[in-house]
């Protein structure tokens, strides 16, 4: 009988990422109403050090999915590790964060298992022993509700941001196990040869809870400078539309969209972005949208909570010295 209610949680060097701690905390919400355990997993090698982290945010157990051959993400090698797995566990549910990982391996192994899976999900709730997903359609201008069917395990990719972490139990431990899996030379239909990575020194877009995106209003790459000295205040990540990483002003892997980027943040401030669909399609679930356009009748200003009609070089700076005055007396006042 399939019983565990699992998180596959992710990492980026020693640190777990935090969508799946916000996994961890729901899914406790979940496993308890169900009466199962709360099962977190993770895949690579060496991930000892990782185990404490998960049990603080409500892990009743941890699996270590450990091979050499997935020390760097594969879509092969993951794919049949953690099929393996599951095959031999039976979980009744299986969730994802919806990452690039998760989009490329979620679906295989959904495949492999014979199941649905629910996708882009940015609600989940039990509604007579039943859980049922919610995921927005049609570029964000409908929602959709999936319910679980009777197949075992239920899976689904939750969007980053659309529960809240609780506070983490340093007290809490959680039973670990180690799965050591074979990885044939065959599963592996691409191998890793190098890594790039661009330090932005700023967080992943994904997971940021403030979000200051500029547009084709921003006008040239310069015209960034005053997007990220905001973005510095707050600690913000930067977002761009398609427009402006089309010009070549900003790289692709900042693009905010349905052909980039899906976020969800807390607050999210589109500065010179006119509010094409494929745009919203990527923003339009964040909780407060600011919008700041010269043209009032920008279809930003639709989807907005708040929005300034003016010139974002004349209201960028301005806003940079109020939000820098209301920290530092936040920080006072402390």
């Amino acid at each position: 009988m399939a019983k565990g209610i699992w998180v596959v949680a992710e990492y980026q060097g020693d640190n777990v990422r935090n969508f799946s701690f916000e996994l961890l905390s729901e899914g406790k919400k979940v496993a308890a109403e169900l009466g199962e355990e709360l099962v977190a997993v993770l895949l690579g090698n060496g991930l000892d050090g990782l185990a404490d982290s998960l049990a603080q945010y409500g892990a009743d157990k941890v699996i270590l999915v450990e091979s050499d051959k997935l020390s760097t993400y594969t879509t092969g090698a993951y794919t049949k590790a953690l099929t393996e797995v599951i095959k031999a566990e039976e979980p009744s549910v299986v969730l994802f964060g919806n990452s690039i990982m998760a989009k490329d391996m979620a679906p295989r192994v959904a495949m492999r298992l014979g199941v649905g899976l629910a996708t882009d999900s940015t609600n989940m709730v039990l509604d007579s022993g039943k859980l049922v997903f919610t995921r927005p359609i049609y570029a964000g201008k409908a929602f959709v509700n999936i319910s679980s069917p009777d197949a075992r395990p239920i899976m689904a990719t939750i969007r980053p941001n659309s529960f809240s972490i609780a506070e983490p139990d340093a007290s809490k431990t959680a039973v670990v196990e180690k799965r050591a899996v074979t990885i044939e030379d065959a599963d592996l239909r691409t191998v890793i040869k190098e890594t790039l990575k661009q330090a932005s020194g700023r967080v992943e877009l994904t997971e940021a809870n403030i979000i200051v995106s500029g547009g084709r209003g921003v006008k040239s790459p310069e015209g960034f400078k005053v997007v990220e000295e905001v973005a510095d205040v707050l600690g913000a990540a930067v977002g761009a539309s398609r427009a402006a990483v089309d010009s070549g002003w900003r790289a692709h892997q900042f693009q905010v969209g349905q052909t980039g980027k899906v976020v969800s943040p807390t607050l999210y401030i589109a500065c010179g972005i006119s509010g094409a669909i494929q745009h919203l399609a990527g923003m339009g679930s964040s909780k407060c949208i600011v919008a700041i356009n010269k043209d009032p009748e920008a279809n930003i200003f639709n989807v907005a909570d708040f929005g300034i009609v003016g010139d974002l070089f004349e209201i960028l700076p301005l806003l940079k010295e109020e939000f820098a005055q209301l920290l530092k007396e936040n920080q006072q006042s402390a």
